[in-house]
């Protein structure tokens, strides 16, 4: 009896074992399909749930929508879109499709902000209630999710009153920002501009001084008087300042380069200059 109930036994483990290593082979492969369709943060799909959140007035920093005939209920997406200012794409079905996580598009995604913006003057209106003359950073055309995030970090750090960002060709206030930014998007405000020269411009009537950087400015930063109320102008990655926004700046500072490489990055280059704004303001 012992030696058959051995065998059994050992005939019973044999199927258990590989009962249980198939049930752990369907929940790993569960998983993977799981993994796969992890939503993503920064967007939403659908017909219904971007009219709903279009219509609740959340912040998109961006509508993505198929090329060729409208019908039915896009038609009346795109009408609400335009009369809120949100900025509309058309693009192909392929890259829908390839940006889609649910894969269940209807041919409209919408890239929503991971924080609501701010308008200019809050942040104006931020600096007066501290008593402070304004610190702004204004962003022309920065693309790139992580420096964003690594500016608005710096601003945070040196009491920046609020960062100006344009809507177009430039990063929004996304997943990737927040993250990059350590928490720093909670705390700095952050005002998206439809153009960049206007609101300089506007700043200008609000006697704020504004500064450019470029290689090309006559004095070093640190020569330069950073004091008062203030607007930083840092250019795009690529490009750096547009020749229209340079034109518009009251005056332009360089950081001196004594290596081989002729410039910085545009986050690191922002941090050396913020850094000696807050040093001239403590003096």
């Amino acid at each position: 009896m012992a030696k058959n109930m051995g065998k059994k036994n050992v005939k019973n483990n044999k199927k258990n074992n590989g009962k249980s290593m198939g049930n752990n082979n369907n929940r790993e492969s569960n998983n993977k399909k799981n993994s796969n369709l992890d939503i993503n943060p920064d967007i939403l799909e659908g017909r219904n749930p971007v009219l709903e959140a279009i219509k609740a007035n959340r912040t998109i920093n961006k509508l993505l929508v198929q090329k060729g005939n409208k019908e039915g209920s896009i038609n009346h997406i795109i009408a609400l879109a335009r009369e809120r200012g949100i900025v509309i794409q058309e693009t192909d079905r392929s890259n829908l499709d390839k940006i889609s996580t649910t894969y269940a598009h209807q041919g409209v995604i919408a890239y929503v902000a991971a924080k609501d913006y701010v308008e200019v003057d809050d942040i104006l209106e931020i600096a007066q209630s501290k008593g402070e003359e304004p610190f702004i950073v204004i962003l022309d055309g920065v693309e790139d999710s992580h420096n964003l995030g690594s500016i608005l970090r710096t601003a945070d750090a040196v009491g920046v009153h609020g960062v100006i960002i344009p809507k177009r060709r430039a990063a929004g206030l996304n997943a990737a920002v927040s993250k990059a930014s350590a928490g720093a998007i909670e705390y700095v405000p952050v005002a998206r501009v439809t153009n960049i020269g206007q609101t300089i411009e506007y700043l200008k009537k609000k006697n704020i001084w504004i500064v450019g950087t470029d290689l090309s400015g006559e004095k070093t930063f640190y020569q330069s008087d950073l004091k008062g109320p203030l607007a930083l102008v840092l250019g795009s990655e690529g490009e750096g300042m547009s020749r229209l926004v340079s034109q518009k700046c009251d005056f332009i500072v360089n950081i001196p380069m004594k290596g081989n490489i002729s410039s910085l990055n545009v986050a690191v280059a922002g941090a050396v200059i913020m850094y000696e704004v807050l040093r001239q303001r403590n003096l």
